[in-house]
């Protein structure tokens, strides 16, 4: 399986369609990036696709109807519950469907971290 990288415009972009908030924590996930509230992740970088996790019934129908959206994630292993957002969509249109997958995610009850291995 072959992992994409992400070029620095992907990252910069990613970076721009960020919440601003101090609960968004963004990190390097193999070789990609993740962006997390309260331990879940919302939203990803997989090479310069950007997606996002879509929880509600009307928002995954919504997406279902969108030119250009696709499986996010390896294609042998697409992510579940995820969709990746059409690459012809402009900063706002990105920033609309992150600021989405933010808010459903965050009402999620925070993850509990993994137990370390002794």
């Amino acid at each position: 399986m072959e992992i994409p990288r992400p070029r620095d415009e992907d990252r910069a972009l990613f970076a721009e369609v960020m919440p601003d908030s101090a609960e968004v924590l963004v990190k390097p996930m193999f070789g990609n990036l993740g962006a997390f509230v309260n331990g879940n992740m919302f939203a990803g970088l997989f090479g310069s696709t950007i997606g996002v996790r879509v929880l509600a019934d009307a928002t995954r129908a919504e997406f279902a109807d969108t030119p250009g959206t696709r499986s996010f994630g390896p294609s042998e292993r697409p992510m579940k519950d995820y969709v990746g957002l059409p690459a012809d969509w402009d900063a706002d249109r990105l920033r609309d469907a992150v600021e989405t997958a933010f808010a459903e995610v965050r009402a999620l009850p925070p993850k509990a971290p993994k137990a370390k291995k002794p």
